[in-house]
């Protein structure tokens, strides 16, 4: 699979908007503005600027979060759903994979509380693998892709590029300055730098690449 260098001008079916740090850096932001269609998890719509309203098709998740106000602004596209089982995030993803959306960015979804933020990043290999999607987490500083076997990803010279690995028991890769190794701890995977204008990492399992927006 090849994974395309994610820039401000790159389409996505669906924007996923989370209530975590909201988008600041040039990318991010080109994407929420661009997006053809927005799903709020309920802790976020009041956290987008207004003139995203109109982009609106859904806010996502149990409702505690919304003000009253919110909610009756956004009656007509609230969905709720009680369970606990699964977070909001999950609960957005549902409804995206209901519309057939494929190609989803997540904003929004790390920033403030850790905890959340590691749970978040961990969900995009569960929506690859469950739901047939193709997630890409994009943060101020950088995109996480989920991916499995072998893979080709645009970059840079300097781009820096971190592997977490899940369940691959081999990992290597061309075009990083680090040869990489089926790592058994996530932070023996990170500060790697890309060399050129892409790299390649050959595996047998599961694993997370993030790569930051500007060189080093």
């Amino acid at each position: 699979m090849n994974y395309q260098l994610i820039n401000s001008s790159t389409n996505f079916d669906v924007v996923v908007l989370a209530g975590g740090d909201y988008p600041q850096h040039a990318v991010p932001t080109q994407i929420l503005q661009q997006a053809p269609r927005i799903v709020c998890c309920d802790s976020a719509i009041e956290l987008l600027h207004p003139s995203l309203h109109n982009k609106v098709e859904a806010v996502v998740g149990d409702g505690d979060s919304m003000s009253d106000a919110a909610k009756l602004q956004f009656h007509d596209v609230l969905h709720v759903e009680h369970e606990q089982e699964d977070n909001d995030l999950t609960k957005a993803t549902r409804y995206c994979v209901s519309r057939n959306y494929s190609r989803i960015a997540y904003l929004g979804a790390t920033g403030k509380r850790e905890d959340h933020t590691l749970g978040n990043i961990s969900l995009l290999l569960r929506y690859f693998q469950s739901y047939g999607v193709q997630p890409v987490m994009v943060t101020d500083y950088g995109t996480f892709v989920p991916c499995h076997g072998d893979c080709t990803f645009e970059s840079f010279a300097k781009q820096q590029v971190s592997i977490f690995n899940f369940s691959c028991q081999r990992i290597e890769n061309k075009g990083l300055r680090w040869q990489s190794h089926a790592y058994k701890s996530w932070w023996e995977g990170t500060l790697n730098e890309a060399e050129d204008a892409s790299f390649s990492i050959q595996s047998d399992g599961d694993y997370l690449v993030y790569r930051t927006h500007e060189p080093k």
